[in-house]
């Protein structure tokens, strides 16, 4: 990795643990959800960083994939187990953080414990010379060992440039990852996620979270709004997940209308939101790492 790559993953990682430290001063009973993730999103571009992905709001029983609509007047209520996770990047390089806080009650205060510790773990082990499946198995007998279970089929990622999710999968599990390693330079969120439910998620609504998927097929739209919208997305987006409320702002007029019609096409892919399968309250915590030689680096 070249000096200005480096340089540019470790401001996006100051950038998106500032980002990430400052929405839990917002995180309060009677809060709007709409109100915290565009205070966020502000706070980061602000101090100079593109947004990688919405600001995602997952509250209790929902692992992950949600981010308000523009007109979501949802607040926050005691006793929410929030994880908020925020993405930034810059020129593309990306970092990837997330958080769990429970609001005003101590109730899973081990849970919560559970993923961090495994999050600190799995750092510790984490170098160019340890397969994957032992990073996931450090994540598995952490939680385990405070009497919940790791969600199996949510898994770390390796960034890439414009790339939310490429390249290594960082499994919660030993089970998973093979004897893939890592390589020296590989940039990798790692992030575990506790339950006492099931132990893995299953899809529900749909997450007000989306992605370009397939520019080929621009030229079947026939609609001049339509195409309007989705030239303004790549432009602004690239390749990088964006929200239902950015289109608006982008297309105030019409925009829903629009975005259906892309989804309709196959030119964009609504993410689901992720539901623990039996209904288990769900913790998360998340950093960004370098991999080096002997070991690797937290940027977040």
């Amino acid at each position: 990795m070249d000096d200005t790559v480096y340089e540019n993953y470790k401001r996006a990682g100051k950038i998106a643990a500032d980002a990430r430290d400052y929405g839990v001063t917002l995180l309060k009973p009677g809060a709007r959800f709409l109100d915290v993730a565009t205070e966020i999103e502000i706070r980061i571009k602000e101090n100079g960083a593109g947004l990688a992905f919405p600001v995602n709001i997952a509250l209790n029983t929902l692992a992950a994939h949600f981010s308000p609509r523009h007109d979501d007047q949802s607040t926050f209520k005691k006793g929410d187990v929030v994880k908020l996770d925020v993405g930034t990047h810059i020129n593309g390089y990306i970092a990837d953080t997330a958080i769990t806080v429970e609001l005003e009650t101590h109730v899973y205060d081990t849970m919560i414990r559970a993923s961090s510790e495994a999050l600190e773990k799995a750092i510790s082990v984490l170098n160019v010379e340890i397969p994957l499946s032992e990073v996931g198995r450090t994540i598995e007998n952490t939680i385990t060992a405070h009497g919940y279970k790791p969600i199996n089929n949510l898994m770390g990622h390796g960034l890439d440039r414009y790339e939310l999710h490429s390249g290594l999968s960082v499994p919660n599990v030993g089970a998973l990852g093979g004897k893939t390693k890592p390589k020296d330079g590989d940039v990798v969120a790692i992030e575990p996620f506790a339950t006492d439910g099931a132990g893995h998620v299953t899809s529900g609504q749909g997450s007000n979270i989306y992605l370009c998927s397939d520019s080929l097929k621009a030229k079947f739209i026939r609609d001049s709004k339509t195409k309007l919208l989705f030239e303004k997305i790549i432009t602004n987006y690239r390749t990088l997940p964006f929200a239902q409320r950015w289109c608006h702002d982008l297309f105030p007029n019409g925009g829903d209308i629009a975005l259906k019609k892309l989804s309709f096409l196959g030119l964009t892919k609504h993410y689901p939101q992720l539901v623990e399968a039996k209904g288990g309250m769900v913790t998360q915590k998340e950093h960004t790492v370098i991999v080096k030689e002997d070991g690797c680096e937290v940027i977040t």
